[in-house]
């Protein structure tokens, strides 16, 4: 066979005697090298090439194929998801890494196959590491003979020729020069209008096509907007088969290609003399705190904006156009980040069960799985009954798990078939699983007929008892299941407790229920959006989700007494009626003399009184004389007679009081704290405690012959007197009245017995009769 003059053909011995001698090798070479179609032509006996996605398995055999100059299913064949040729002469079969997982939990041993080809181990996909992972396990107790080679298209190879105890082998590609500009964009410019801006500087300064990387299918169909004049081709994961692999022949005219990172490094993209990077990748990311999980947009790394650049020097000098500042390149990740640490592990987490080691430990990872994303997938198994109470997976997560879809949709499909029939279970969850629909509404014709159909095989004919999508979205995600927050509002409450908007315009504007199957929270919303969800109503919810229905007690003080049974959907009240309990209400009530205070029971002038000389007796004395705050009177506080807010007002708080008074120091009260004094004129006058330092204001002619000044608490503490004029004005406040009649008085006497000539004013207060007028 003649090979074409690739930079690793060079390598190629070297790779076979590496793997023979060690059983396991690192290959490194960039984009371009000819490592994905020409080293498993090289090798020996059975080979299986492992692809992150299907579109790269595809096209790596065709293009192996073509080199042997047969057609693909022969020599070299397929096998991806609902498509696969293969014969029984086929030696290499290039497939997903997902697939090649099925296989390994159907027979971990891989019988007939000599060597496993990890390709673009870089790029750190879910069921890549996952792959490599159970790959390692099998290898060390069935399959000691396996080959495994890895390649990687960066450097950053050393962890894994460590966890594969393999020799690294590096193959540099025979590149042309690619000069880089960089296209910054305007502020406030849209990813699309910048990408626009760089694709058409291409167009005028370099020849041949040109490839723009954009986030997403989104971006693409905005930019392919904007670009009606030039002949565009889309390339992205939600195409059919066809349409993508006519994306990677050359056209009748230049084209430009906008692509996702579907196109980083797996794929060759013919004629490409000029790449433009927007700078942005969607990666997937799960938000468990809300259950929201779908696809963020990040910053690319370093390491990818190099290959995206390099696709321009493939086969000629080129040049790539960044849509960033230059001087933000250094700010760039240095690698991607593993979908392990980002990711929703819940089909990891069923691989790990039905492979018989729940939590993984016992197995060697790149990155090991975080244990708080892996604890939440494992509870999201349990509630769908995949894994029993000790994580262990049960015959139905053997069943979801064979499936070969998320666990989620695999159990729509299982249990949605019965309700819905087969089909329209088998649509509603080919649009989940594919998401190619640009609607919110869900309509199961947007299915994709062929995934139809290979669903609609894997589960037994079922008749419908009712056609509703909702039923089948709402047992994928049943925690999604939402309620209108209020009427009219666009605002609904999920299951899960998160809140989600409905865009504007929307056919399901008047929606009371919705059973959302797509929604994701942009950073600094409040609110989730919802991108696509079904038309429900209460009794499909409760049907669908009837583990999510609960009753709870709402038992608190809204203004007034709130003591109801409420009924739940998760997060989404259904309905209340009122407790009738006694108990219920004595809460609520609590509640509420803890949020106003026992300012709402009746409160007395001599109430207040009494509270007041407790409160002083407790801060002079201390126990046993208790504090009086309302927290300290709340237990003493009789509810029984009272419902509701009003009926707190006839509770008497002199009653409270009396409960609080510690006896018998009690009967001592008025000997400690009297209410009232007797003053030398005869007067009964009332100790005012509100300042907390009592004080009696009293005349001062009816004063005279009082000679010591009164004490309390025990002759603690001297009581103030604020001593008034005729009039009832303050003259003096004293708390040392020997010393006032001393020293103030004759003041006192020489300013007022002018004003108040009818009054008596003595030389010495202390022997002159006291007078009440």
């Amino acid at each position: 066979m003649d090979l074409p003059d690739l930079p690793i053909r060079a390598a190629l011995p070297e790779i076979k005697r590496t793997l023979d001698a060690h059983g396991t090798a690192v290959l490194v070479a960039p984009p371009g090298t000819g490592k994905t179609t020409l080293v498993p032509l090289a090798l020996a006996g059975r080979v299986v090439v492992a692809e992150p996605r299907r579109i790269a398995a595809r096209a790596a055999a065709a293009r192996m194929a073509a080199l042997l100059g047969e057609p693909v299913g022969r020599t070299v064949g397929y096998a991806v998801r609902g498509d696969r040729k293969t014969s029984k002469d086929t030696r290499i079969e290039v497939v997903t890494s997902g697939l090649l997982v099925r296989r390994l939990h159907r027979d971990p041993e891989l019988p007939g196959v000599d060597t496993v080809l990890l390709d673009e181990c870089h790029e750190r996909h879910l069921d890549a590491d996952l792959l490599l992972t159970l790959l390692l396990d099998a290898r060390a107790a069935l399959r000691p003979d396996l080959h495994v080679l890895a390649t990687s298209a960066t450097v950053a190879a050393d962890r894994l020729a460590t966890i594969l105890d393999a020799p690294v082998l590096t193959v540099t590609a025979r590149t042309f020069p690619v000069g880089i500009t960089h296209v910054a964009p305007a502020r406030g410019e849209r990813v699309e209008t910048t990408a626009v801006r760089a694709i058409r500087r291409a167009l005028s300064e370099v020849d041949g096509d040109v490839l723009a990387f954009l986030p997403g299918v989104g971006e693409i169909a905005r930019t392919a907007a904007l670009l009606a004049d030039v002949d565009v081709v889309p390339l992205h994961g939600r195409l059919s088969s066809r349409d993508q692999d006519a994306a990677l022949r050359p056209g009748p005219r230049r084209r430009v290609v906008l692509a996702t990172s579907i196109a980083e490094s797996s794929l060759t993209v013919p004629g490409v003399r000029a790449v433009v990077d927007a700078g942005r990748s969607r990666v997937p990311r799960t938000d468990h705190r809300r259950g929201l999980s779908g696809l963020t947009t990040v910053r690319v790394s370093a390491a990818v904006a190099e290959q995206r650049a390099g696709r321009a020097g493939r086969e000629a000098p080129g040049h790539a156009y960044r849509c960033w500042p230059e001087h933000e390149h250094g700010t760039l990740p240095r690698y991607p980040e593993p979908e392990i640490r980002t990711a929703d592990l819940t089909r990891l987490a069923l691989e790990l069960a039905c492979w018989g080691t729940p939590d993984g430990t016992t197995l060697t990872w790149w990155d090991p799985p975080p244990q708080g994303a892996l604890e939440a997938a494992r509870t999201t198994l349990r509630a769908l009954g995949a894994l029993d109470a000790e994580g262990n997976a049960t015959s139905r997560g053997h069943r979801l798990l064979d499936l070969g879809l998320h666990p989620r949709l695999a159990r729509a499909l299982l249990d949605g078939a019965p309700v819905t029939g087969t089909r329209t279970a088998a649509q509603v969850v080919a649009v989940l699983d594919a998401d190619r629909t640009t609607r919110v509404e869900l309509d199961p014709r947007d299915a994709d007929p062929k995934e139809v159909r290979r669903l609609s095989s894997l589960i037994p004919t079922e008749a419908a008892t009712t056609d509703d999508p909702a039923f089948v979205v709402a047992l994928a995600h049943p925690e999604r299941l939402a309620r209108r927050r209020s009427p009219g509002s666009s605002v609904y409450l999920m299951a899960s407790g998160t809140a989600a908007e409905l865009p504007p315009g929307t056919t399901l504007a008047d929606a009371e229920w919705l059973a959302v199957a797509v929604a994701d929270r942009e950073p600094g919303r409040t609110n989730g959006r919802i991108r696509l969800a079904a038309r429900a109503d209460e009794t499909l919810a409760l049907t669908a989700a009837p583990t999510l229905i609960r009753e709870e007690d709402d038992i608190r003080w809204d203004g007034d007494v709130v003591a109801d049974r409420v009924r739940y959907l998760g997060a989404i009240p259904l309905g209340r009626k009122p407790l009738n309990s006694p108990e219920a209400t004595r809460r609520a009530l609590l509640l509420g003399l803890k949020a106003e205070g026992l300012a709402l029971l009746h409160w007395t002038q001599d109430a207040t009184r009494l509270r007041e000389r407790m409160a002083f007796l407790h801060q002079t004395l201390g126990a046993p004389w208790p504090p009086v705050d309302d927290e300290a009177l709340l237990p003493y506080v009789d509810t029984s007679t009272a419902r509701r807010k009003s009926d707190l007002a006839r509770i008497h708080a002199a009653n409270v009081l009396q409960a609080a008074l510690p006896w018998p120091e009690a009967t001592r009260l008025d000997t400690l704290a009297p209410d009232s004094l007797e003053v030398p004129s005869g007067s009964r006058i009332k100790i005012d405690y509100s300042t907390g330092d009592p004080f009696l204001a009293v005349k001062v002619q009816e004063a005279f012959g009082w000679t010591e000044t009164p004490k309390l608490a025990d002759n603690r503490v001297p009581l103030v007197l604020h001593l008034l004029s005729p009039a009832g004005r303050p003259t003096a406040v004293t708390a040392d009245l020997t010393s006032f009649w001393k020293t103030g008085y004759p003041q006192v006497r020489s300013e007022l017995r002018g004003r108040y000539p009818k009054h008596r004013w003595p030389e010495d207060p202390t022997t002159a009769p006291p007078a009440r007028r």
